[in-house]
């Protein structure tokens, strides 16, 4: 009896998780309507998240309880905003930097990656970014970052590619901030004239995958009707200049008369082993449509998982 009893709560957990594992997560009442852009674990169920239009330069602070055995965000607690006291550059992603216990924040604006303490302070710190790095659109510039403990590397990319190309450098960056490796990456092509594609963050495992995440939006002139199509991909960074993907994971989200599950996913990051935490951009919870989302989402070598909200 005791071994079917453990039989049971095994296959339970096994069912509960592919269906709790793709529900959409908002906590209205301690999350403020944002742009939420970026996310990364700070440690000890802490989580710093930028938002792209925040007033000022700098990031929030939250701390979010996950039950992993049904694959749910428990509770969520806003510890407050770290501010710079410096203007917003459009900031778009944010890793965690152990050797010094610091945070980086990509920003879109000025193509730039700077360094902050957790106070929310500048540093004075930055990644080496290449000079043609700056001549990408200010809406189409640095979106994604993150950085491999185990490697001692960044990661960060475009959102698209600079014009007149039609693939991504990866680029990669040593402890010492310095450019250290190059990767091209070929982006998915728009699904039609009338969808948005970029790519908006990158995510990297405990093995050395990279995870690319990818988005196609597509928003008409009356809004209902508004559409995304998220992709996961993974490639493996080595000594290929160009990296093969291979696609993981695909869901959409949709604006309709009776539902606002529409999501923008544009910050991901690994939690554990076994989970990624996604965070949705609402445009400041647009005309009362939108929502700040949040998505926990189970992570397997061998996933594939195709889903609608």
């Amino acid at each position: 009896m005791i071994g079917f009893r453990r039989f049971l709560n095994m296959l339970i957990a096994v069912l509960l998780v592919p269906l709790s594992a793709y529900s959409q997560q908002r906590f209205p009442k301690v999350v403020p309507a944002g742009n939420y852009s970026g996310i990364c674990a700070l440690g000890n169920q802490r989580y710093a998240v930028v938002s792209d239009k925040a007033e000022t330069d700098g990031f929030h602070v939250f701390r979010i309880d996950i039950d992993t055995i049904r694959g749910r965000i428990l509770n969520v607690e806003n510890e407050g905003y770290r501010s710079s006291g410096l203007p917003n550059c459009d900031m778009e992603a944010i890793c965690f930097f152990p050797p010094s216990g610091t945070v980086f924040i990509a920003s879109e604006r000025d193509s730039e990656v700077n360094e902050y303490s957790l106070d929310g302070r500048r540093t004075g710190r930055r990644l080496e970014m290449p000079e043609y790095v700056r001549e990408a659109n200010r809406n189409t510039g640095l979106e994604s970052l993150c950085y491999d403990a185990g490697r001692h590397r960044f990661y960060t990319t475009l959102e698209r590619p600079l014009k007149g190309d039609s693939t991504l450098l990866i680029l990669s960056f040593n402890d010492q901030l310095q450019l250290a490796e190059t990767y091209t990456y070929v982006p998915d092509a728009p699904i039609s004239r009338k969808y948005y594609q970029g790519v908006s963050e990158l995510c990297v495992l405990s093995d050395g995958r990279l995870l690319v995440l990818e988005r196609q939006i597509r928003v008409p002139r009356l809004k209902l009707g508004a559409k995304t199509v998220i992709r996961l991909y993974e490639v493996f960074p080595d000594s290929n200049a160009l990296l093969e993907k291979r696609l993981v994971r695909e869901f959409k989200t949709r604006l309709t008369l009776t539902g606002r599950k529409f999501a923008n996913y544009e910050g991901v990051c690994r939690i554990s082993s076994d989970w990624l935490l996604m965070v949705a951009d609402s445009q400041n919870q647009y005309k009362g449509m939108l929502r700040d989302w949040f998505l926990l989402t189970p992570l397997d070598r061998n996933m594939s998982t195709f889903n609608s909200f």
